[in-house]
């Protein structure tokens, strides 16, 4: 394992584990999942880059889009959240209440 697939695979781990223990704001959270899709994107891109292919170079570009939609709601997500329940705080969120 090289030293750029290890610094991958670090990446997504500590961002999940900040997913897993940090869940006291919806913009941490938030910030969690974007380091997430951010290191998918970079190990997808040295992926096509190392096997040469031209059947996978479209790949990062459509984990870059999704990735970008996903942000987009989680903002929008935020923003009513914010103005609903007046902070983003989780316990605050629950879905049985509304």
């Amino acid at each position: 394992m090289t030293f750029l697939h290890l610094s991958f695979y670090a990446t997504f781990t500590l961002s999940g584990l900040g997913l897993a223990f940090h869940r006291t704001h919806l913009i941490s959270v938030l910030l969690c999942l974007e380091n997430m899709m951010l290191a998918l994107y970079l190990t997808l891109t040295a992926w096509t880059t190392q096997n040469q292919t031209t059947s996978t170079t479209l790949m990062p570009i459509l984990m870059l889009a999704f990735s970008a939609c996903e942000a987009g709601i989680g903002l929008a997500i935020l923003v009513a959240s914010t103005r609903t329940h007046g902070s983003d705080h989780l316990h605050n969120l629950n879905a049985l209440q509304c």
